[in-house]
């Protein structure tokens, strides 16, 4: 080297120095991590005056990608992505030591990617140096300066290239380090939004049970703050409250495509989320209080792409609201429990103390907003799937919106309204009975003449029996349509009874109780079997000969030829005596 040579050599450093230093300055004002990346690029290709300059990061998925180039690269490059184990960035990431080649496409120190090769071809790239970008004891990617001719890299231009990426590696770290503050500023910031939102729509969820709501309040709260809809079920999985958003309602949830739902939620005792119908997702929590189940709460709302799952603050928010329904519920069950039991009472009152009403009852039913001389129609049902008790609290909702009383008296739900249609109310009620229980049942109406509750009510339970005798046993009628067993069931008409079955079956009646036989069963038996001889033989386990003798000796009794004369006083007879012999009423 000529003495000439040195002093152009030292100006050249000087400035490449100079401008290391001031590029470096600026790098340390940045804080955005892409301009980071690109000021980085940008400086590098102005040190080093390759053709083209480019920086790889290693991504989450573990390979090699660029994230920033200055030059002239194609989009499909700069797409590109490659295994950290192959070419030249492999051996850089590897040794975290600078590496070059004169001439890429053809240098056998590196272990070629197929698809890298390709790209390296129509990119047109053939002289490469890299340096790694090591932050902490890690490489994190590296720094490419490229041309598109082959040459060689000179000991300076690789350690400035290596101490310019030492310095960007800090910048970089900061800059990620920048990065991830804000990220986590922003998830704080969002996280406390959250918790305020919460945090109000729990205030406001309190001050509908201190404001005396209802659980539907509560439904609409929801859907107004968390959007979508919202529907409620009861104990027994039906759906007695749905309220929508004002953003727009969504499909509403049948009870049997919730019953999976609600059975995993009282299961996991949290909240459980699924895909629901017309591309919704829905979110159902279970109405607990202690061990009691109460009924659930169903969330639906609209699912976006990529937020299929709902944010756990809202979940804990719809669990939080099931226990202020749950406070609701129990309220009004208490309520309800107090309103029947005073309803009950008023009602054995007016039947134990009928007829007539006594002023401290008017005074007491007035409080309730009924009208005690308008309470004239008494009705009694009954089924053999539900328990009078039962029966009584259905009764009780239909008492509420009739202003009537309900309760159970004598072992039967009971019911007093005021009567205008009589036969058209216990339809009426019948009607609802059945689409609420779903089972068979009998109700019976009766009026109640001059507030004699007390009468009333026994003629519809003794006729109940009756229909149930005749086989009628899903139906609603008032006595009147069974004015022809009105001698069976009306006690003040048992004289009349008593007279016509004395005509009728007076001397097999007396013949049965004098020698202890069973000729009116016979009797009984043959015409429930069509007259046919033979089967009743059959129903009452004895021979056909031994039959016909017990048929003929009735003749002789009665003293008709009753087998061919006309029988309908007889029919009528043994129908009216079975119906009496019921055990009653219940």
């Amino acid at each position: 080297m000529t003495d000439d040579a040195e002093p152009g050599s030292l100006v050249r450093r000087r400035r490449e120095l100079a401008s290391l230093y001031a590029t470096v300055k600026s790098l340390t004002a940045l804080g955005e991590l892409d301009d980071v990346l690109q000021s980085i690029v940008h400086h590098a290709h102005d040190l080093i005056g390759t053709d083209f300059t480019y920086l790889s990061l290693v991504g989450a998925d573990g390979r090699l990608s660029a994230r920033a180039s200055e030059g002239t690269i194609s989009a499909e490059f700069l797409a590109a992505a490659i295994p950290t184990t192959v070419g030249l960035g492999g051996r850089v990431l590897a040794s975290r030591s600078p590496h070059w080649v004169r001439d890429y496409a053809t240098s056998t120190l590196i272990e070629h990617d197929p698809n890298f090769d390709r790209l390296v071809v129509t990119e047109d790239l053939v002289a490469l140096l890299g340096v790694p970008l090591v932050i902490r004891g890690e490489a994190v990617g590296a720094l490419f300066a490229a041309d598109r001719s082959e040459r060689s890299f000179q000991a300076d231009e690789i350690a400035l290239l290596n101490a310019f990426a030492d310095h960007a590696a800090v910048a970089l770290d900061n800059a990620r380090l920048y990065e991830a503050s804000r990220t986590a500023l922003r998830e704080l910031r969002g996280a406390y939004r959250k918790i305020e939102r919460a945090q109000a729509i729990h205030e406001a969820l309190t001050g509908v049970v201190l404001g005396g709501g209802t659980p539907g309040d509560v439904a609409q709260l929801l859907a107004d703050q968390l959007g979508g809809s919202v529907t409620l079920l009861d104990r027994a999985g039906t759906t007695p409250v749905h309220r929508d958003s004002a953003s727009g309602p969504c499909p509403s949830p049948s009870e049997t495509d919730l019953a999976g739902a609600v059975a995993a939620a009282r299961r996991s005792g949290r909240c459980t989320t699924s895909p629901g119908a017309g591309g919704t997702t829905r979110s159902v929590a279970a109405i607990q209080a202690g061990d009691s189940y109460l009924g659930a709460l169903a969330w639906s709302r609209k699912a976006r792409a990529g937020n299929e799952v709902p944010d756990d603050t809202d979940l804990r928010t719809l669990e939080r609201a099931t226990h202020i329904l749950g406070l609701l519920i129990l309220k009004e069950r208490a309520v309800a429990e107090a309103s029947e039991r005073l309803s009950g009472e008023l009602l054995t009152e007016l039947m134990v103390g009928s007829p007539g009403i006594s002023p401290a009852q008017r005074a007491r039913t007035r409080a309730r907003d009924i009208d005690a001389d308008r309470l004239d129609l008494v009705l009694v049902a009954v089924s053999p799937a539900v328990s009078s008790t039962d029966l009584s609290r259905h009764l009780h909702d239909i008492a509420r919106e009739r202003s009537g009383l309900a309760g159970e008296h004598l072992g039967r739900a009971t019911m007093i309204l005021p009567g205008a249609d009589d036969e058209r109310t216990v339809e009426e009620v019948h009607s609802r009975l059945r689409r609420t229980l779903g089972v068979p049942l009998v109700v019976v109406g009766e009026r109640a003449i001059d507030q004699d509750w007390s009468r009333a009510f026994a003629l519809a339970g003794r006729c109940g029996a009756v229909m149930r005798a005749l086989g009628h046993t899903d139906t609603g009628a008032t006595t009147r349509r069974y004015a022809l067993y009105a001698m069976v069931f009306d006690p003040d008409r048992a004289g009349e009874l008593d007279r016509f079955l004395d005509g009728a079956l007076g001397p097999l009646l007396d013949y049965d109780r004098r020698r202890g036989t069973d000729l009116v069963e016979t009797l009984t038996a043959y015409y429930d079997h069509q007259a046919n001889v033979a089967a009743t033989a059959r129903a009452l386990h004895v021979h056909v000969n031994t039959l016909l003798k017990r048929l003929d000796r009735a003749g002789s009794v009665l003293g008709v030829d009753w087998r061919h004369e006309n029988d309908l006083e007889l029919r009528l007879g043994l129908r009216l005596h079975q119906l009496r012999t019921l055990d009653g009423p219940a």
